[in-house]
């Protein structure tokens, strides 16, 4: 089993330290690091003013801040995000991705198409891509 933001962040993902967000009803958020794949629940963490995450960026923030608050609040999430995970890149995805005008620095847009193509890897043992923590175990004792 695997969420669509893992799913769309795999097929988004060209090596190294990757950090996928998902802007639609929540936030869904995947963290890549050398082809282990975590997914995690990031938008349900508390954040600022007794609200989480997903309260500002999803879609429930952009209707209650606007269009022009809502970007913002976005840029603001992506940069603290950025700041804990230390990516070397950032994809974005997701129905509300499309909403940004401009993408912060080390920021690229995904695409729900590369869902399709997570999917294929996800499939392909030449992939590099481990999704299970005790494929992830066995890797990390394999590069010792």
């Amino acid at each position: 089993m695997i969420n669509d933001a893992a799913m769309q962040a795999i097929g988004s993902y060209r090596g190294g330290r990757m950090l996928f967000l998902g802007l639609g009803t929540g936030l869904g958020a995947t963290l890549i690091i050398d082809g282990i794949v975590e997914p995690t629940e990031i938008g349900h963490m508390p954040y600022k003013h007794a609200r989480t995450f997903e309260d500002y960026v999803g879609e429930g923030g952009r209707k209650r801040l606007g269009n022009r608050r809502w970007r913002k609040a976005v840029c603001e999430v992506i940069a603290d995000l950025s700041a804990a995970f230390e990516p070397d890149y950032i994809v974005l995805g997701g129905g509300n991705a499309g909403r940004l005008k401009r993408l912060p620095h080390g920021v690229r847009m995904g695409s729900n198409l590369h869902a399709f193509a997570g999917g294929l890897r996800l499939w392909d043992p030449r992939s590099g891509i481990i999704t299970s923590p005790s494929a992830a175990v066995r890797e990390a004792r394999r590069r010792r």
